[in-house]
């Protein structure tokens, strides 16, 4: 139980490494804390500074590496020994090393070479890596557990790199964005909003996107970028705790799909269900309802995965008469799950099984219907008898698997 660190960032004008830290540093994150522990990089030649700024009315902390020379480093392998030869904590050194392999991946797929090949230029500068490998340890320094964001503003134009000029959004920002399913919108704005190492942070580090969640607010920070687009150049991050009830899992987004018909032939419901379940549905469901002018209906239900739903509701035009259907985002909670083995006369069942820790709190349990039905089928005796057998023997051997 307990309460967990929680960080959005609301990227309303973009996300750069610099922002990042800025933001984190206005919202109470220590400078001192944060370069002590990046002097422990086996590299010189830089030192951190950061600067109260005002601009539109709002004040923000201008975060900078400045370096005494223009050594880069532009390769994973002098990269990996950076992180790998430094007293950083584990999780701070596998989390950036996470995120400059995504990097190498993305760069290698672009320029279509081997990812051992790829050189680094932008990103390879000391400024980035110090960047990079300070987000993470910033979050970890203020022991943040979890990092949701805000769809992300997409500017337009074309910017100077090392290759040339290219265009905007960068196309290593694009591809690590579309990779993560990021939700992304344009503006009318000239110039680079979502950094690639915005968009490599973001892909690690972020566990969810949307709007701001419902936590208790302890601190609100901004960090200026370095660019005046006309509008605050500012990512402003809020940080806020919120419940950890180990007792729900909250695992996946969802798509609820709905569509009701009142012109279904009956028989097609049957291999409709068993269709749907065959290309990824998690659930299906069938109900009676009464449509305008009275008429009766089916109320078809599916379950979808995000990444399934276009297909499934390919699927639902093609095997049925609707002409259109609802799309419900929706949120899947479930109970942590176990299971148990038990042994009765007739072979073993497992049985699936929830614990809720709350004081007098009950075990919900279900014995598995293919193992009970197997058993019912082998023996030539009634499905409800094997299900009182079971549930007889687990619930007096219940406390051996608490």
């Amino acid at each position: 139980m307990g309460a967990k660190k929680v960080i959005y960032l609301d990227c309303f004008s973009g996300i750069s490494g610099d922002m990042f830290l800025g933001a984190l540093l206005d919202a109470g994150l220590s400078l001192s804390h944060l370069n002590e522990g990046l002097s422990t990089l086996p590299i010189n030649g830089f030192y951190l500074k950061a600067e109260k700024v005002s601009c539109y009315g709002i004040t923000a902390t201008n975060f900078q590496v400045l370096t005494e020379n223009g050594e880069s480093f532009r390769n994973m392998e002098s990269i990996r020994h950076i992180v790998e030869e430094s007293e950083l904590p584990a999780d701070v050194k596998k989390t950036s090393l996470n995120v400059f392999s995504k990097l190498a991946a993305v760069e290698a797929r672009l320029h279509g070479v081997p990812e051992e090949d790829v050189h680094f230029h932008e990103i390879g500068a000391l400024d980035s890596i110090v960047d990079i490998i300070g987000s993470v340890l910033a979050l970890h320094l203020l022991g943040v557990e979890e990092v949701i964001c805000s769809p992300l503003p997409q500017g337009r134009g074309m910017i100077e790199v090392e290759h040339g000029k290219i265009p905007l959004p960068a196309p290593a920002a694009v591809e690590l964005l579309a990779e993560r399913k990021a939700p992304v919108y344009g503006v009318d704005l000239k110039g680079e909003l979502v950094t690639p190492t915005g968009a490599a942070l973001i892909y690690e580090l972020v566990s969810d996107f949307g709007q701001l969640p419902s936590y208790n607010l302890l601190s609100v920070g901004y960090g200026a970028g370095s660019k005046d687009y006309g509008v605050p150049n500012y990512l402003r991050v809020l940080l806020g705790t919120q419940e950890n009830n180990q007792s729900f899992s909250y695992q996946e987004k969802v798509d609820v799909i709905e569509a009701n018909i009142d012109d279904l032939n009956p028989e097609i419901t049957g291999f409709l269900m068993d269709k749907m379940l065959e290309q990824g549905a998690l659930d299906v469901s069938f109900a009676p309802v009464q449509m305008k002018k009275n008429r009766p209906a089916v109320k078809i239900t599916l379950l979808s995965p995000v990444e399934k739903t276009r297909a499934l509701v390919e699927h639902l035009f093609r095997e049925t008469s609707t002409f259109g259907c609802r799309v419900i985002e929706a949120r899947k909670v479930m109970l942590p799950r176990q299971f148990a083995e038990i042994n009765t006369s007739w072979g073993k069942v497992r049985v699936k099984m929830v614990a809720v820790e709350e004081e007098n709190e009950a075990w919900h349990y279900s014995p598995e219907y293919e193992d009970c039905l197997a058993i019912a089928r082998r023996e030539g005796i009634p499905l409800q008898e094997v299900y009182r057998e079971v549930d007889y023997l687990f619930r007096h051997s219940k406390k051996n698997h608490l």
